[in-house]
């Protein structure tokens, strides 16, 4: 099906659909993110729920969203951690328990902000076409990449042929097939990934122009503290970030992705979704960890009322 043959789609009083990953996050702060063979001592470590799917359920239904998840998890104590997060952002969870070890991350945080993560994967890697039910009542299905990429594809796919539109965060940095892109209406990734993409040549508008040729309708990147720029059939858009004291950026880019599936569910133009998605995640950058650092849908909006009387 090409660019110009797309199913209709459907209204936008169903679910947002999240597939994907869930992991428990285990946090150290470091003076400094380590080198390679280098050891660094942190003082401490925390315990909460990550994983990028259901980190962007979690920041879906707290900005408002009507968020179901479906992941793999194993049957432990992290699978539960992560139930009980879910349910206290208003996510409705449709996991499958699987048998293997519920995903881990694990987490250097530096005294500057910045983060390194390690995943072990887990029951995550199980996760397979066979786990998706109807989707007659989903409006929107929002994917990452730390899923099996077969999965990912598949689900891509069965979207597209039932009209819902699909939001594919390309992260982690992989190459994808054509088939996949073709899928894709939305395609959020950050600078690196965007180069991973489709390489070094020309400068971001070049990379957006050739990164939307691959089959998205929509490409939009995230740029950190330059804030967000999106690629559509209107042309460029630019949102500048929100400007903050960072304390962790862990978290920061699926709290983007899931404010702006939650605003383009609820029938915010594309400009004022990556509005409220960029000031969402710089809100979490002022907190430490992944899903306890999201914001509430209050604090966003009081967010934006602010920027409005400045």
């Amino acid at each position: 099906m090409t660019r110009t043959e797309r199913a209709p789609q459907k209204d936008r009083g169903g679910w947002i659909l999240v597939a994907g990953s869930a992991n428990v996050d285990y946090v150290t702060r470091v003076a400094h993110i380590p080198a390679p063979g280098e050891t660094v001592l942190g003082l401490d470590y925390t315990l909460s729920a990550g994983g990028k799917g259901a980190n962007q359920a979690a920041a879906a239904g707290r900005a408002g969203g009507r968020v179901r998840f479906l992941g793999a998890l194993g049957d432990d104590a992290a699978a539960a951690l992560l139930r009980r997060s879910l349910s206290e952002s208003g996510v409705q969870d449709g996991s499958v328990t699987l048998g293997a070890p519920t995903g881990a991350a694990f987490i250097s945080v530096s005294d500057a902000g910045e983060n390194a993560i390690t995943v072990a994967s887990g029951a995550n890697r199980l996760l397979s076409s066979e786990h998706l039910g109807d989707l007659a009542e989903v409006a929107m299905l929002l994917l990452v990449l730390e899923s099996p990429l077969e999965t990912v594809l598949d689900y891509a796919r069965r979207a597209r042929a039932a009209g819902c539109p699909v939001l594919l965060n390309a992260s982690p940095a992989r190459p994808l097939p054509g088939d996949l892109l073709a899928c894709v209406d939305y395609l959020i990734v950050n600078e690196g990934e965007l180069t991973a993409l489709v390489g070094e040549a020309g400068d971001l508008n070049a990379k957006l122009s050739a990164a939307r040729q691959l089959g998205p309708q929509t490409v939009i990147v995230t740029l950190g503290a330059r804030g967000s720029l999106s690629l559509s059939s209107a042309g460029l858009t630019e949102v500048p970030a929100h400007p903050v004291t960072v304390v962790d950026t862990t978290g920061a880019g699926d709290t983007y992705l899931g404010v702006l599936a939650a605003s383009l569910h609820a029938g915010l133009p594309l400009p004022a979704a990556m509005q409220r998605a960029s000031v969402a995640s710089a809100l979490a950058c002022t907190r430490t960890g992944a899903q306890p650092s999201m914001p509430w849908s209050g604090e966003i909006e009081a967010a934006l009322a602010e920027l409005k009387r400045e």
